[in-house]
C-alpha cells in the first residue's frame, strides 16, 4: 500500500506541460471574443446603439498542486499482554492531492483619452503607407482609411446611416483606385521615409511596361501632380501645396466602422417597425456597382446560422459573415489589425498582480 502512494509525493512540476495547451486556448479564445466584440460593435453602430470596448488586459494562469501523505500507527506495549486473538496494533497510510487552477484575466475598457485617440483621432498617413508597403492591395487600404487624396472624396457616411446621410465618393475617386492597382501590381510604386520618420514620399519607379507608364500618368493627371515627377511627399492635409505633394485626409477607426456597418443587411421587419433604416445603395465606379469592402449578413430568425466565420445575437436576429466569404473574412481581419496601427501607447497604470507560488 505504501508504494502504491509514494509515487504521488514525487518532486514533479505540471506547469510545463501546460504551457502548450493553454497557450493556444487562450490564443484561441482571446481571438474569438475579439471578433465577436468587434462585429457586434459594427451592428450597434448600424442601429444607431453605442459602441463599447473590453480589453483584455492582461491573463495570469495560475496552477497549484499539493500533495501530502501520512500514517498512523498504534502497538500494543511489551510485555503487556492482550487477550487471546486480540487486535494487537495498527497501520493506517493517509494521502491526498489538491489541485487548483485558479486564472486571473482582467478588462480594460476603452475611454477617456484613450478611447479618443485610438477611436477617434485619424489614422496616421505613415501607417497607411506602411501597410501598403506591405502589400495590402491599394484600392482596399484607401477604400477603407483614406477620406480624401488631393481633394478628390472618397465615400462618407456621417450623421447617420441612412440614405440621405451616405454621401457617394467623386467618380475619379474609383478611377483613381483603379489605377493605383495597376502600378502596384507591377511592382512599380514604393514607399521611402526619412531617417526619423517623419517624411514621406511615393516613389513611381519607371517602368518598361507601356500600360504601367500609362497609369502613372492617369494618376499624375488625376491628383494633378508634375507628370514629369516620380517621387512625391505624403503630407496629412485636404490640400496640397504644390504639384509635387500627395495631400491625404485619412479617417478615424470610427469613421472606419461607420461606414462599415453602413452596408450590413438587416432584417426587412426591422426596417418596417423603424428600428433601423435601409440599407443604402452602393457606389459606381468604372466597371459597374462597387461591392461593400464586408458582408455582412443577418438570419431571418432566432437561429445560429451553421458555417460563420463569427456570429453574434443582436435583437432577435443573428448577424454573421460567412465562413466562405475569404474576401470578407481577410478585410474584416484587417480592421483588427487597424487598431495596433492607431495605438500609440498608453498611460494607463496597469495593474499589478500578486501571483502566489507553491513547493
Amino acid at each position: 500500500m505504501l508504494l502504491s502512494v509514494l509515487p504521488l509525493t514525487a518532486c514533479d512540476s505540471i506547469g510545463p506541460g501546460t504551457v502548450t495547451r493553454d497557450r493556444a486556448d487562450y490564443a484561441g479564445s482571446v481571438g474569438d471574443s475579439w471578433k465577436s466584440q468587434m462585429l457586434l460593435n459594427l451592428v450597434k453602430l448600424r442601429y444607431g446603439d453605442i459602441p463599447v470596448f473590453m480589453d483584455v488586459g492582461s491573463v495570469v494562469a495560475g496552477y497549484s498542486l499539493q500533495k501530502t501523505l501520512s500514517g498512523t500507527a498504534s502497538f500494543n506495549t511489551f510485555n503487556q499482554g492482550a487477550p487471546f486473538q486480540a487486535i494487537t496494533g495498527s497501520l493506517g497510510p493517509t494521502a491526498s492531492v489538491t489541485y487548483n487552477d485558479s486564472p486571473t484575466i482582467t478588462y480594460t475598457p476603452l475611454q477617456g483619452e484613450r478611447f479618443a485617440r485610438s477611436i477617434m483621432g485619424s489614422i496616421p498617413p505613415q501607417s497607411i503607407m506602411n501597410v501598403l508597403q506591405a502589400g495590402f492591395p491599394v484600392d482596399v487600404v484607401f477604400r477603407l482609411s483614406v477620406q480624401s487624396i488631393n481633394g478628390i472624396d472618397n465615400r462618407r457616411v456621417a450623421g447617420g446611416i441612412s440614405r440621405e446621410h451616405v454621401r457617394p465618393a467623386n467618380p475619379e475617386f474609383y478611377v483613381l483606385l483603379d489605377q493605383l492597382g495597376r502600378i502596384q501590381n507591377s511592382g512599380d510604386i514604393g514607399v521611402r521615409a526619412n531617417a526619423k520618420n517623419d517624411t514621406l514620399t511615393l516613389v513611381f519607379r519607371r517602368s518598361h511596361s507601356a500600360a504601367v507608364r500609362q497609369a502613372v500618368r492617369n494618376v499624375t493627371q488625376i491628383l494633378s501632380l508634375d507628370p514629369s515627377a516620380t517621387e512625391f511627399n505624403v503630407v496629412f492635409g485636404a490640400v496640397p501645396t504644390g504639384n509635387k505633394e500627395i495631400a491625404m485626409v485619412t479617417r478615424s477607426i470610427f469613421e472606419v466602422l461607420l461606414d462599415i456597418s453602413s452596408t450590413i443587411r438587416v432584417p426587412e421587419s426591422h426596417v418596417v417597425e423603424h428600428r433601423v433604416a435601409s440599407t443604402p445603395e452602393g457606389d459606381l465606379g468604372p466597371q459597374g456597382s462597387i461591392p461593400p469592402l464586408v458582408k455582412i449578413e443577418s438570419t431571418n430568425s432566432n437561429e445560429k446560422p451553421g458555417d460563420a466565420f463569427v456570429a453574434i445575437p443582436y435583437k432577435g436576429h443573428w448577424f454573421w459573415i460567412d465562413d466562405r466569404d475569404p474576401a470578407s473574412k481577410n478585410l474584416f481581419s484587417f480592421i483588427l489589425l487597424l487598431f495596433t496601427f492607431v495605438e500609440t501607447g498608453s498611460k494607463d497604470i496597469v495593474p499589478v498582480l500578486s501571483i502566489p507560488t507553491t513547493r
